[in-house]
């Protein structure tokens, strides 16, 4: 068995003894365990359940006006994943993507990436994003598995009512209250993964929770909450070759290329290749950096727990102060992929819930920890034991030796790589254990690789069923089929500046002192009527958002649903959403391998988009300046005289700069749909949609680099040494208009204490472009996907079964780290479960790719394989 508590903090050390001890009599929240015999005639399956989500008002599942995925209590404890939200990527409509083993993305209709800042994610309602990421991490500030009460899932735009740049969807996670779920339950599951991992060999998993609520009054209960999960992560080895064209002008191709530079090798990137010139012959070589698994180290742990009160003032009207802490060590991706470590992550939240006023304010904090970059600390280990300027120096020493003795140019590079690399760090020496840690706390990606991060957000909302408080004012005026509500909130951001990833630009500000601000408020009003005997339910929404930096823009929603009867219902809605620039996106400050990423707000990036050319056009002029003087075979010119005139013959391949500060990015979507209630009991549900959107100002990033003189005649000349030149990567916006659509169809089998069946199938599609200049995120999406499942709580003698199986197509994916196309793949979970009546005892033995075909759900991504589990989950006492 694996040992976890590497480094660990002792308080760290005494809170898991004390989970492991309490799973020791595990456990989980459990049902009854006598299911009611198949004899029993089905319930109303579907048509009593409701959802929040779609509106912002409790509504029948059937008649919400937008799609709505809704995963209850039943559903998740016969899936087969390890977790309520593994168990996500088999929902209608919805993409996951898998970073680490403890980390994944969810994504709804397109424009995947690994920060997903287009779909948002809540907690009753409270949203549980890292603020300075802009977008979850997983689901770290999450519930655990034991007090998930249900998951309500909108794929599509729903920033009309939420403003919380949610223009891709969200998901709301609802949890268990105290008052109607009281007791003491407990949970372990332990595991193994990397199987047939060549890499490495069976590693551990295990994850301990715990919960325990009390009902202290009629108005008064609370709840505790702790689970501490511990493993080894999936790993990122893909060494595709990402530049295999980099010296095909002097015939170096594959292994011989000296400027090679794998995916999942760093500090071999782009901005660390060198010029090198022998022969009359120009050269790009590259450093030659460190694989990840150099670099990472792949335990992974998270701890993370949360306590709240509840309070009833009223029988109708509830009050909850909620803690959430999160620690984590784990392996993170935007951009570039990071090692958290000791990263932290607080919440503290207000909600009042009425039936006329609801309102939450809640305070986020964040603290990188020990955080690192895996890309910067590949790049400055190589320069800490050399020097860029003395490894060509050595490099082309050695060549220079070798090509004197007669040998072949290629062998002449792999010599001069191999001097030059003389004395480099050796991963898993003391000395490289050593330097690692040297600069992992070091705060400058030009030296260092630390992540040091404090961000906070405070945010406060409010709304009021006006309807309703009219009615209760006896305003017999307003009609009973008539819904009018209104709400408001507002958000701040507040920023540490750490001189290397956030400074403060304010004039007259500290950029090192001073914290950064950056806000938004906005607002909406909803009204909605129900004619023609309840057949016809008609809603329209305003939203207007202010946010700092920007006009205000204004968001409506207009929906109509028709129910000709009860259980067959026919949708619409036309919807246009916004999403704002993240904390990331506008205002970041970094330094990285000699290029600087800034934010793309005019306050942070001011004169650089109007005086930089386009990197794309600089490669492009660069590899055609390269390959002239290499075709140049006159012996009457001069080295320094090939390169002037192949200066001057290219230099209209470069490109100004066309981007420009960010805006805004917009949404424009129209859906319709058809949801049924079908055979005896509402027994099985159908479920089709399909949406087309219209996208502009994509928020994207863009290279752009500033020849450092004032003379536009000689930038060309600058541009071709990167020492004349101030590189830049900016966030702008991309001038394509876009257009996709697709749709999905669901169907879901439910008999009640019995067989649970569904299948679904969606299909996404990249309609057009318009004015296309390829810097938009890219779709990132498959064509098709589809889910089955199977399952049935107790099919004989207290023994239940799941079954979930994943397909995917195949998909072209463009992000900044590496662009090309995701192989298809697909995916068998099974789980079988006991169930032991007295005690409650549930014993579940599962695993996820149980035929352990390792894929990768995105390029740069590590390989996942199956991972094998048993879960015993014990309801120890019910309380009251």
């Amino acid at each position: 068995m694996q040992t976890f508590t590497r480094g660990q903090p002792k308080w760290r050390i005494a809170i898991t003894s004390l989970l492991v001890a309490g799973a020791a009599r595990s456990e989980a929240q459990m049902r009854p365990a006598q299911a009611a015999p198949d004899t029993v005639p089905p319930r109303l399956v579907q048509l009593q359940e409701v959802v929040v989500a779609a509106s912002r008002v409790e509504e029948s599942i059937l008649q919400s006006p937008v799609t709505v995925e809704k995963l209850n209590a039943r559903t998740l404890r016969l899936t087969p994943a390890p977790s309520f939200f593994d168990a996500l990527e088999g929902v209608k409509g919805v993409q996951v993507i898998t970073p680490s083993l403890g980390f994944k993305v969810v994504n709804a209709r397109g424009f995947a990436n690994t920060t997903n800042v287009r779909f948002v994610q809540l907690v009753d309602g409270i949203d549980n994003q890292a603020p300075h990421i802009g977008g979850p991490i997983g689901n770290a500030l999450g519930p655990s598995d034991l007090d998930i009460a249900s998951v309500e899932i909108v794929p599509g735009a729903a920033a009309a009512l939420y403003g919380l740049n949610a223009i891709n969807g969200l998901a709301n996670f609802s949890t268990r209250n105290p008052f109607t779920a009281a007791g003491l339950s407990v949970q372990q599951k332990t595991g193994v993964n990397h199987l047939n991992d060549s890499n490495v060999g069976v590693k551990a998993y295990a994850e301990t929770s715990v919960r325990y609520a009390q009902v202290l009054s009629s108005k008064l209960a609370f709840k505790v909450n702790g689970t501490y999960s511990r493993g080894y992560d999936w790993i990122a080895d893909d060494q595709t070759e990402l530049n295999p064209t980099g010296n095909a002008t002097t015939g170096l191709l594959g292994a011989d290329n000296p400027a090679r530079d794998p995916v999942n090798s760093y500090g071999n990137e782009s901005s660390n290749r060198l010029t090198f010139r022998r022969g009359g012959k120009t050269y790009s070589v590259a450093r030659t950096g460190y694989d990840e698994q150099d670099v990472v180290d792949y335990h992974l742990q998270t701890l993370k727990a949360d306590a709240a009160l509840h309070y009833k003032p009223g029988p109708a009207t509830e009050l909850a102060y909620t803690y959430r802490l999160a620690v984590l060590d784990n392996v993170y991706q935007r951009s570039n992929r990071f090692q958290l470590q000791d990263y932290r992550l607080q919440q503290h939240a207000l909600q009042l819930l009425g039936p006329v006023v609801q309102a939450r304010a809640y305070l986020t904090r964040e603290n990188t920890g020990k955080s690192y970059n895996l890309r910067s600390m590949a790049e400055n280990l190589d320069r800490n034991y050399k020097s860029d300027n003395t490894w060509l120096a050595d490099y082309g020493t050695a060549y220079d030796q070798t090509i004197g003795a007669g040998r072949p140019v290629a062998q002449a590079h792999a010599a001069a790589r191999l001097a030059a690399d003389a004395g480099r760090y050796q991963p898993g020496t003391a000395l490289f254990s050593r330097k690692l840690s040297e600069l992992q706390n070091i705060n400058n990606w030009d030296l260092g690789a630390a992540l040091r991060v404090q961000a906070n957000l405070l945010h406060a909302e409010t709304q009021v069923d006006v309807a309703e408080a009219l009615r209760r004012g006896r305003r017999t005026w307003l009609p009973a089929n008539v819904d009018l509500r209104a709400g408001a909130d507002h958000r701040t951001y507040l920023i540490v500046p750490d001189g290397n990833y956030f400074i403060n630009p304010e004039k007259g500000r500290d950029p090192l002192r001073d914290n950064l601000v950056y806000g938004k408020t906005g607002g909406f009003v909803q009204a909605g009527a129900r004619f023609f005997d309840q057949k016809v339910r008609l809603t329209a929404t305003l939203r207007a958002d202010k946010n700092d930096y920007f006009d205000l823009r204004f968001n409506p929603r207009l929906t109509a649903v028709y129910s000709p009867a009860p259980r067959h219902n026919f949708r619409v809605s036309y919807q246009s959403g916004y999403r704002f620039p993240s904390l990331f996106e506008g205002f970041s400050n970094v330094n990285s391998g000699q290029v600087k990423r800034i934010g793309g707000l005019r306050v942070m990036s001011d004169g650089v988009f109007e005086n930089s050319y386009l990197r794309s056009s600089i490669d492009a002029f660069n590899a055609a300046v390269t390959a002239s003087v290499n075709a140049n075979s006159s012996t009457t010119l001069t080295p320094a005289q090939k390169q002037s005139l192949a200066i001057e013959q290219n230099k209209k391949l470069l490109q100004r700069n066309p981007y420009t500060y960010l805006r805004p990015e917009q949404i424009r979507s129209l859906e319709v749909g058809y949801k049924a209630a079908l055979l005896p009991g509402g027994a099985l549900l159908l479920d089709v949609d399909f949406y087309y959107n219209a996208y502009r100002d994509f928020i994207a990033q863009v290279e752009a680099y500033v020849p450092k003189t004032p003379n536009p005649d000689s930038a060309a000349i600058y541009l071709t040494n990167r020492s004349t030149q101030n590189r830049y990567r900016l966030w702008t916006n991309a001038q394509t208009r876009v257009y996709n659509y697709g749709g999905s169809v669901g169907l879901r089998y439910e008999r009640a204490a019995g067989l649970l069946a569904g299948a679904n199938a969606t299909y996404a599609r990249l309609a057009r472009t318009e004015s296309g200049d390829g810097l938009e995120d890219g779709f990132n999406t498959p064509r098709w996907m589809l889910n089955l499942s199977l399952g049935h709580e107790n099919v004989y003698h207290h023994l239940g079964f799941g079954l979930s199986y994943h397909w995917q197509q195949h998909y072209s994916s463009q992000t900044f780290l590496v662009s090309g196309e995701v192989p298809a793949y697909h995916s068998l979970d099974a789980q079988l479960t006991y169930v032991v009546p007295q005690p409650e005892l549930r014993f579940k033995l599962g695993a996820t790719n149980v035929l352990n075909h390792y894929y990768t759900s995105f390029l740069g991504g590590p390989s996942v394989g199956g991972l094998y589990y048993l879960s015993v989950s014990c309801l120890v006492s019910k309380l009251r």
